[in-house]
Formats: structure tokens, sequence, C-alpha cells
């Protein structure tokens, strides 16, 4: 393509970010927002495919004996927070900004991995495939999005997941364990000195998770962190010594330990029964010697560990998270997206993929 092709395609995912800002999209309730990103593939006479509320598409010489590469990136959108003062649905550009629910978490990253693959739909001498994916629920970690569609894609080697990292590398991402604790004691009259005190076992567990240090040290993302962050008893009334203490524990994992690792650890040293949510959401990585992280490198791009878990946790091969847009602004009020990132995504991911000789 040339360089005007390249100018409207930019242009035109600009265009399409709009339309996907003024359709609410919360997880779950993506199928408006579905049909949009069918039709801009149709009218690019790229034959679409649709499971759930995901929408994906392959290059159009898709070769079984070459690796694949996923491009993705989600559409669906958390709910808008109280404090916004402009219509979250209405896209407003003032000042180099698009404004709007989702522009920058993650419909920059869409738009511009969308309009990417367009470039690259019809190129017949890639050395790999290419598979474009707009998923769904990403927001809630649901199970019908990126999870559910890898079942129906072709075998995918490695990726590449739209989020906004300021169009860095975020070539290692902390997985997430949310535990529930449940102590037990015996119940009694608390003017009595009756009983055993589930609150106060609970106490004991809570001060051990807050000064254990784990072991292994992340270079990228630093030391595994525990946060308690609810607590709770069944008790109504003020003077029964409570039997059972629940409190909830949100623990932040380095690529360096497995999730298995972690719980073996505190359930030997508090006395609390431990139940994990989930193991699906787990810490990932990606070789700094892989193609694609040669590639980034050689235009300039640093790399970082990132504290956020994104749909990347999910997907079990090697891929790198990178986007247009800050996710310090994801989830703000008047969250926003300069126009200028998503044209410099779209050219930088184009370069990115131009060079790469997948394994």
């Amino acid at each position: 393509m040339s360089n005007q092709a390249i100018t409207q395609l930019q242009q035109s995912a600009v265009d399409l970010l709009k339309k996907l800002i003024s359709t609410p999209s919360f997880s779950k309730e993506e199928a408006d927002t579905a049909r949009i990103l069918a039709d801009f593939l149709t009218r690019h006479e790229i034959p679409v495919n649709r499971f759930l509320n995901n929408v994906w598409a392959v290059n159009r010489y898709f070769d079984p004996t070459k690796p694949t590469l996923l491009l993705n990136s989600h559409h669906d959108t958390v709910k808008p927070n109280k404090a916004y003062t402009l219509d979250p649905f209405t896209p407003i550009e003032k000042e180099g900004k698009l404004f709007g629910l989702g522009s920058n978490d993650a419909g920059g990253s869409l738009v511009s991995l969308l309009a990417v693959f367009v470039y690259y739909y019809a190129k017949q001498d890639l050395s790999y495939n290419l598979v474009f994916a707009a998923t769904a629920e990403e927001e809630i970690s649901g199970k019908n999005g990126i999870e559910a569609l890898l079942a129906e894609l072709p075998a995918i080697d490695c990726g590449i997941v739209g989020e906004p990292t300021l169009l860095q590398m975020a070539i290692a991402e902390r997985g997430l364990l949310v535990l529930d604790i449940t102590t037990t004691g015996i119940a009694g009259h608390a003017a009595r000195n009756e009983g055993e005190n589930a609150l106060y076992k609970a106490l004991k567990d809570i001060e051990w998770i807050r000064n254990y240090s784990f072991d292994r040290v992340s270079p990228l993302l630093g030391e595994v962190k525990m946060t308690v962050t609810v607590i709770e008893t069944e008790n109504k009334a003020h003077n029964v010594v409570p039997s059972q203490c629940h409190f909830v524990a949100d623990i932040r994992v380095n690529e360096l330990y497995r999730f298995e690792e972690i719980l073996e650890i505190i359930q030997s040293h508090i006395s609390g029964k431990v139940v994990p949510r989930s193991l699906r959401m787990r810490s990932t990585s990606i070789a700094l010697d892989h193609p694609l992280i040669r590639s980034g490198l050689a235009l300039k791009r640093s790399y970082y560990g990132s504290p956020t878990t994104s749909d990347k946790a999910l997907m079990p091969f090697q891929t790198l998270k990178m986007g247009p847009g800050d996710s310090a602004r994801s989830h703000t009020a008047d969250e926003f997206i300069f126009i200028h990132e998503i044209h410099e995504g779209i050219a930088l991911y184009i370069e990115l993929l131009n060079p790469i000789l997948l394994p």
C-alpha cells in the first residue's frame, strides 16, 4: 500500500472508533459493536467469522504450513464512572484528543490492529499467517471472550494483545489470584469470655500475609504482592464471639511463580482454609529473543513488566502486549486517546510486523 493508502486507513480507523464509542458495549452486551466490526471487515471485502460476540478473520493467503500470528484486542467496556462530565457515548474530538468511553481502553488499540490486518490481508509474501480477533468480556475476565474463541481459531503460535501501553512493549504481566480464606472458631457469649474467636485467628493470618515476602523477585515485575481487601463475619449481634471469619486476599503474582506454588506456601503458613476463585489469570511473559521483541527493539521500543492483567493471561502461547494510549487513562472519567496515538500505532504495528520471520 502507498503512504496515501495508509493515511486513509488511519482516518478510517478513527472513524470506526467514533462509531464504537457511540455504541454501548458493556461486557456481555457487545452484540452491536460486534456487528459494526463485522461490517467494517465486509466493506473491505474480507470474509468475517462470528462466534458469540467475538469477530474474527484470517488473511487471504492463509497457509497451514506457516506459523500464525494473532492480532487481538477487546471491544467491551466498563460502565462509565459517576465523575464523567461529558457524555461517554458521544465521541468528541477536541485539541487532538478523541473523548469517549472505551476510546483508550482499548478502542485505540482495537482499531489500530484492525487497520494493520487490513493492510496485510491480501499480501502474498508473508512468512506467517495473520488472524484478527475482536473479542468480548475482557473487562470481566469472562469465559465467552478470547478463552471461548481460541477453540474456534486456527492454531496460534504467538500474538499481539492490543492494550494501552504508550506503544512500549509489555513483555511480562502479573497474574491475578483472588483467594477466599475462612477461619473457624467456636461461638460464645462475649461477656463470659467463651468460645474461640475466629476473627482473632483471621487477624493472625492477615498479619502473616501483610509481612511475608516471597523469595523470587522478578526484574520485570518485582515481588509477588499480597493485599487483604475484605473481611467479614456472620455476626449481626455485638455480643457473640464469631465462629467463622471470611476475608479476601488479592495476590498479584510475578512470572517466576506458578499459582500452585503460591497456594501451597500460603496454606502452609496460615490457619484459615484457602479457596482460590480461579486459576485462569496466570502471569505470563514473552522471551526477549522472540522475533516480535527483536523487531520492537530495532524500532527503539522499550520493554517492561505490566502490573495489570489482560486477556494475555488466557493465551497458551507467547504474547506481546502493546498498543496506543496510556493505561493510566483507562476507566477514568472523560476517557480519551490522542488521535496521533492511533496514527502512530498503525504505522508502528506495520513496521513491527514487516521484517519478522516467525519460527
